[in-house]
């Protein structure tokens, strides 16, 4: 009888199917219970065809169930985190992590994965120390303020400061400033779940001093600026700086509050890239506290910094909230050594990874798209022609929206003009499929992908994926 001729066949047992050596295997690999689940499972997608009568021999021989067990096991502990190849020409993409860390980080991290750490421990005295006081110090450096502490996002560091100082109480703002970020942030609702009222000065497009100044009362808690970071108005336009807007509220006791939102430490335009205001440059200028985010501009993890006047950044950690939003050893372990890195501003460019795809020069991209375009033309063969495009990158996370980085990369077309939407949509799945997926962006009736991020360290295994990708497209 042929093998593959449906009979009726009864399904074996468990215990029968899990005694061979290739199952023992995969016990020792995942646990007995994990196996004899994936089993049973199979066993439950066969019984249909067992009881018609139509299970043919080698669905349940023992090659055939061990495959089937170890695909069912692989797939329940595949981790969903996973590293991808960022090819969208997006550098900070918050929907792929934002900033990579540098090595100084990830070590720091690693350490404090496996060993204990003094995270709330003094080791000069020997009694309890503030989590705090691992970063404080270095931040006021950098920052020239007073104080500062740490909470997990800006988002976290602008709602924190505004129940801890204006609950009850009125904050005036610009109407040009009540921007919104991604994940819905809105200016006026984190405003109002900070227990604050908000006062909006001025128009969309012109704000002046006088508006802030006549909108002042005795209920006014603090005057607030926001970095429109994510967006611009050109035009007839008219903003106060922070200068004024300090001396404003300084006139009236009143404290500054400044959320910088992707906010640098350094002046990137040394490096050619756009001017960015600076931590600094916002506290020489008046600012009472800023706010602003650990893993956009800064490049280090996702965490939201406070910086400013050490009774204001008392008073915020007091605040019930402070507990609630802290960060742990892990952020502060990988936090303390990217701020350090700005430390010795002469390696900088280098060291921090940010920075360094960044400034990532156009002719290493186009040397680079050059090297892969044989490759990967042979691996997508005659449905699709890659050809070496220049690009433009941008910074992303809402950081400078109108400016671009001239780059470099490789442009993937359908050869044949039907149904080009549905080819592009193919070849995005099959990359996604990849060991290590690839992402790209789809524009013009095209697939772009950007090499800014793809760092030569990173190329080889790239490469080695092509093979992958030539079978993934032939399947599909």
């Amino acid at each position: 009888m042929n093998a593959r001729t449906p009979t009726s066949l009864r399904l074996p047992s468990v215990d029968r199917a899990l005694a061979t050596d290739a199952m023992r295997a995969l016990a020792a690999q995942y646990g007995h219970s994990a196996l004899a689940g994936a089993l049973r499972a199979e066993f439950d997608a066969l019984r249909p065809q067992a009881l018609a009568g139509e299970l043919a021999p080698d669905a349940i021989a023992d090659a055939a169930l061990h495959a089937a067990c170890e695909r069912r096991l692989a797939a329940r502990f595949a981790p969903r985190l996973r590293t991808v190849f960022n090819l969208t020409g997006t550098v900070l993409h918050t929907n792929l992590g934002r900033a990579l860390l540098p090595d100084e980080a990830v070590q720091s991290v690693l350490r404090a994965l496996t060993a204990p750490a003094n995270l709330e421990f003094d080791l000069a005295t020997g009694g309890r120390g503030d989590r705090d006081d691992l970063v404080d110090e270095v931040l006021c450096e950098l920052t020239g303020a007073e104080a500062a502490t740490v909470v997990n996002n800006n988002a976290a560091a602008v709602l924190l400061t505004l129940n801890a100082l204006a609950q009850d109480r009125e904050v005036i703002v610009s109407r040009g400033e009540l921007v919104e970020i991604g994940g819905a942030f809105r200016i006026p609702d984190i405003m109002a779940r900070a227990g604050a009222k908000l006062v909006e000065v001025g128009t969309t497009n012109r704000t002046h001093a006088k508006d802030y100044a006549e909108s002042i009362t005795e209920r006014t808690a603090l005057l607030m600026k926001v970095h429109t970071s994510n967006y611009a108005v050109s035009g007839f336009t008219k903003s106060v700086s922070e200068a004024e807007v300090a001396a404003i509220a300084h006139a009236k006791q009143l404290p500054l509050a400044v959320d910088l939102g992707s906010g640098t430490l350094v002046d990137m335009a040394q490096w050619g890239l756009p001017h960015e205001p600076t931590v600094r440059d916002t506290v020489n200028a008046g600012a009472d506290l800023v706010t602003f985010s650990g893993d956009k501009l800064l490049g280090g993890p996702q965490a939201g910094l406070i910086v400013g006047r050490k009774d204001l950044i008392a008073k915020i950690k007091k605040n019930p909230l402070k507990r609630a939003l802290r960060v742990g050893k892990l952020t502060l372990a990988a936090l303390e050594p990217v701020l350090r890195l700005y430390q010795q501003p002469e390696h900088l460019a280098q060291r921090l990874t940010t920075l360094r795809l960044f400034t990532r020069p156009q002719a290493a991209m186009q040397q680079q798209a050059q090297a892969l375009l044989a490759p990967l033309q042979a691996a997508v063969g005659v449905a699709f022609t890659v050809e070496v495009a220049a690009m433009s990158s941008q910074i992303g996370s809402g950081a400078l929206p109108v400016d671009v980085l001239p780059s470099a990369g490789l442009r993937l077309r359908p050869t044949a003009a039907r149904q080009t939407g549905r080819q592009l949509a193919r070849l995005e799945e099959a990359l996604r499929s990849l060991p290590r997926p690839v992402i790209g962006r789809v524009a013009d009736q095209a697939l772009w992908l950007d090499l800014r991020c793809l760092e030569a360290a990173d190329q080889p295994i790239f490469e080695s994926q092509l093979p992958a990708l030539s079978a993934a497209l032939a399947g599909a």
